[in-house]
């Protein structure tokens, strides 16, 4: 699905109450919503944009490879000249041509550095490399907050659906207990506190509807969908069939993929190659060089000869700055420190992402488990409901005992939405840590 597409799906979303599209039409997909975030979120234009000038920074740097070319001409006026002896006597003018003309043309084309040049370039390659895998850590960044929010949405539609249906049966109740009241076997104390349970049913709705529109507009917004789009979660999410890989796949899964780690290892090789970039300053510099140059008036000679002077060279020119025997010492001692920090910095990162891994993969399986838990406990909470339900319609258990049925059974409901999202978060916790979200 292209995005033009995408976009006029998700504005058909925000006409749910009128109608105009299907219901189909009106579900949007994670997938569909990491799409569009990737062209359109305003948190991750600056990392591309990055990308973009680390990639001119590594042209800058091959511009290095090219030879220095410089030209240069001027125009000058020479004021007459005289001569004395070397005791300060015998004043005597020397008249010289006045028009001063100088044209010259040096080339040189560096063919040995000691590595600096071809350093800079690898380095510059680095950054580039830095800043993608920072464009793709902030996208995976990104996503997951998407999908925290785009769950979060889904919980609460199904929060909303399980008050709604306690509040029908609530009402149910309540009428019910009206009809006995004019028959005289109910006390209005019962209708009061059912009241209050129908009442605080009605203000829990408000709220999850406050929330729905807050995490509405916070999943529209870091995506760059328009505003008055109204997101439909695709109910068929729980229904996937999530791969059971074990903790080790997780764990190699993570050295592979995982942009954190990536990052660090990048900074390792950015320190080594500084540190090699260091050490290409006691190298010896050579080019091959080339000029051209033309002055005049030729004012070596006595009287001075009013005529260009031009010549050109070519050869090789070696340089060799002595002085950085003694100076880049305490730089490269600098250089191999940093290196070792980056060393220790992706050691500690590749600890670090090993725990997360872990500790998420356990909390992955454990929610599995909740949700059988959960299953259980809704089974029994609706049948201690309709037993209780039974029991007082028959005038043998307090309006106490419906309310504590009632509450249990919304309680036993609402923990289940929950753990059904978690399997969901957790796993998606997994595709984050380990780089393939």
């Amino acid at each position: 699905m292209n995005n033009l597409r995408l976009l006029r799906g998700l504005l058909c979303a925000t006409l749910l109450s009128g109608g105009a599209c299907a219901v189909g039409q009106n579900v949007i997909t994670l997938q569909e919503i990491f799409t569009v975030a990737e062209t359109n979120s305003r948190q991750l234009k600056p990392s591309f944009t990055s990308l973009t000038e680390a990639t001119q920074e590594t042209k800058v740097a091959r511009s290095g490879l090219l030879p220095d070319i410089n030209a240069s001409m001027s125009v000058s006026y020479i004021g007459d000249g005289f001569t004395t002896k070397r005791n300060l006597t015998d004043y005597q003018k020397a008249p010289i041509p006045h028009l001063g003309t100088g044209l010259s043309l040096n080339i040189n084309q560096p063919v040995y550095t000691g590595g600096a040049v071809t350093g800079a370039i690898e380095l510059a390659e680095l950054k580039s490399t830095a800043a993608r895998y920072a464009a793709e850590l902030q996208r995976d960044n990104i996503r997951f907050q998407l999908t925290g929010f785009y769950l979060d949405i889904y919980k609460c539609h199904n929060l909303r659906q399980v008050v709604d249906a306690s509040i029908e049966s609530a009402k149910r109740v309540l009428a019910e207990m009206r009809a006995r009241y004019e028959q005289g076997t109910a006390l209005m104390n019962d209708i009061t506190r059912y009241e209050l349970l129908v009442s605080n049913l009605e203000l829990q709705r408000v709220k999850l509807d406050n929330t729905l529109e807050i995490l509405n507009n916070n999943l529209v917004t870091l995506a760059g969908l328009p505003d008055d789009t109204m997101i439909v979660p695709d109910s068929t999410i729980l229904a996937q069939s999530l791969p059971t890989d074990g903790a080790e796949e997780w764990q190699q899964k993570t050295l592979n993929n995982s942009s954190t780690l990536r990052m660090a290892m990048n900074g390792v090789d950015i320190s080594r190659k500084a540190e090699k970039i260091v050490n290409a300053e006691r190298m010896p510099k050579i080019g091959l060089q080339a000029g051209w140059t033309m002055d005049g008036p030729i004012l070596v000679e006595i009287p001075p000869i009013n005529r260009n002077l031009s010549y050109w060279y070519v050869g090789v020119g070696i340089s060799y700055n002595i002085s950085s025997l003694f100076k880049t010492n305490k730089s490269i001692a600098r250089s191999r420190t940093a290196t070792r920090k980056a060393v220790e910095e992706y050691d500690a990162a590749v600890e670090r992402t090993r725990m997360e891994v872990q500790s998420d993969y356990i909390r992955y399986l454990e929610a599995y488990e909740e949700l059988k838990t959960q299953n259980k406990s809704v089974e029994l909470a609706g049948r201690n409901y309709r037993t209780t339900a039974t029991r007082y319609s028959e005038g043998m258990a307090l309006i106490t005992d419906m309310l504590d049925a009632a509450n249990s059974r919304l309680d036993a409901e609402q923990q289940l939405v929950n753990a059904r999202i978690n399997i969901i978060y957790y796993y998606y916790k997994l595709l984050f840590v380990s780089g393939t979200i």
